[in-house]
C-alpha cells in the first residue's frame, strides 16, 4: 500500500476554530504571505485558500460582512465582480489552467464554510487534475507550495493596484 502525504490538511484538522470572521479580520491588514492576502481594494479583497481544493484556489470578498448578496452596494458588487474578473485573467497568466470551477456558496447546506460572510471561490482545474487519489485516498495532490504561488500572484496583483491609480488620476 502506498502512503500518500498531505500535511497542510492536519493543521487545518487539528486548529481550534476561531470565533469571527477570518475575511474581516483580514481588512485593516496588508498583503503577506502570512495572511495570504493578495489584494484590497476599497470594498473588496482577494487572497488565497490556506486549505485549497487545487493549486491556485483563491476566494474574492467584499469587505462588507453580509451573507445576503442583496445587501451589497451597487458600488461594493460591482468592485468584488471587477475583481474577481480581473483574477481569473491573473491566475490564467501565472497558472495557465484548461478551465475555473468558479463560484459562491450561499447558506451552510450549499457548503459554505463561512456562511455569514459572502466570498466567491476560483479553482483552476488542469485535465486530469481529478483522478483516483481524492477517490481512494481522500488526499488531492497540490504539485506547488502555497507561498511559491503566493509570491508569483502578488507581483500581479501589485501590478493592477498600479494600473488602478494610474486610470483614476
Amino acid at each position: 500500500m502506498k502512503v500518500i502525504w498531505a500535511p497542510w490538511r492536519m493543521e487545518y484538522i487539528l486548529s481550534e476554530k476561531e470565533d469571527g470572521c477570518f475575511l474581516c479580520d483580514l481588512i485593516d491588514s496588508d498583503p503577506s504571505e502570512d495572511n495570504l492576502l493578495l489584494f484590497k481594494s476599497e470594498c473588496a479583497m482577494v487572497l488565497m485558500n490556506r486549505y485549497p481544493y487545487n493549486n491556485g484556489h483563491i476566494l474574492v470578498a467584499p469587505k462588507s460582512h453580509t451573507a445576503d448578496i442583496s445587501k451589497l452596494e451597487k458600488e461594493e458588487y460591482y468592485e468584488t465582480m471587477e475583481l474577481f474578473r480581473f483574477s481569473l485573467g491573473i491566475l490564467e497568466i501565472n497558472l495557465k489552467p484548461e478551465g475555473f470551477n468558479a463560484g459562491l456558496n450561499l447558506g451552510k447546506s450549499a457548503g459554505a464554510g463561512l456562511e455569514e460572510h459572502l466570498h466567491w471561490h476560483i479553482v483552476p482545474r488542469w485535465q486530469g487534475d481529478t483522478n483516483f487519489m481524492p477517490v481512494i485516498s481522500d488526499a488531492r495532490v497540490i504539485p506547488e507550495a502555497i507561498a511559491e504561488t503566493y509570491n508569483g500572484l502578488v507581483r500581479q496583483f501589485g501590478e493592477f493596484a498600479q494600473w488602478q491609480e494610474e486610470v483614476q488620476r
